[in-house]
């Protein structure tokens, strides 16, 4: 699984992420079939460039023609989310194009809060840092498209047992 690779390099690089969508989903319990990873991260300039660099030692780039410190911009985020209505900013994997990383370009929720309810797990000995149950939810409504209906339907059975 190439996640845990992507959370092993994360940790030792000290970013400050979250594993949110559909990763995050069967992480609390959800069966689900989801392909990318969904980050959200501190967009702290600092962080932003830990981030960069973690990912381009282990062989991502942007799907978009620009030049990674450009995510790292907040001037430029910003723009991409007015001009574009962006959400988030991906990542492909030079050789395995199936390896997909999104990283939100802005904060739905305060990241501080969010990251301070995380739910921190291990897998073959690899911490992964959550996004919180209720934090998920929270995500969940305000995307509200039809899919995040159903996995909120999901999580709230779940929560039930």
């Amino acid at each position: 699984m190439y996640y845990l690779e992507v959370f092993n390099k994360l940790n030792k690089a000290k970013v400050r992420y979250l594993v949110v969508g559909g990763v995050a989903l069967v992480l609390h319990g959800v069966v689900r079939l989801t392909a990318d990873l969904d980050l959200f991260v501190d967009l702290e300039e600092n962080n932003l460039n830990k981030l960069l660099k973690a990912l381009a030692e282990l062989g991502y780039k942007p799907r978009l023609p620009v030049s990674p410190t450009d995510f790292a911009n907040r001037a430029i985020r910003e723009n991409w989310i007015k001009e574009k209505n962006m959400l988030v900013f991906t990542f492909l994997h030079s050789k395995d194009d199936f390896k997909v990383i999104d990283v939100f370009v802005n904060e739905p929720i305060p990241f501080d809060r969010a990251y301070s309810n995380r739910q921190t797990l291990k897998a073959q000995g690899v911490t992964i840092k959550t996004i919180s149950f209720k934090d998920l939810i929270a995500l969940k409504k305000i995307s509200a498209r039809e899919q995040d209906l159903k996995d909120i339907e999901m999580l709230e059975e779940l929560n039930k047992k």
